[in-house]
C-alpha cells in the first residue's frame, strides 16, 4: 500500500484530528492518547472511528 504524500499531508484521524502515518495495511494516529488504525481497502482509507481498530 503506498497512499500518496500529498494526501497523507491532508489527512487526519477523525477521533482526535492529529496526523496520521502509514503502517502496513492501516493508517494509524500518531496521538498518544488516541491511537486508532484505519484500514485501507482497496486502495481508499476508510476513516470511520466505527472500522478504526482500537490500539492494543
Amino acid at each position: 500500500m503506498s497512499i500518496d504524500p500529498a494526501l497523507l499531508e491532508i489527512f487526519a484521524c477523525p477521533q482526535c484530528h492529529a496526523p496520521l502515518r502509514e503502517d502496513a495495511e492501516e493508517l494509524v494516529c500518531t496521538s498518544a492518547d488516541c491511537g486508532l488504525a484505519y484500514p485501507v481497502r482497496d486502495g481508499i482509507p476508510v476513516l470511520l472511528i466505527d472500522e478504526a481498530r482500537r490500539p492494543s
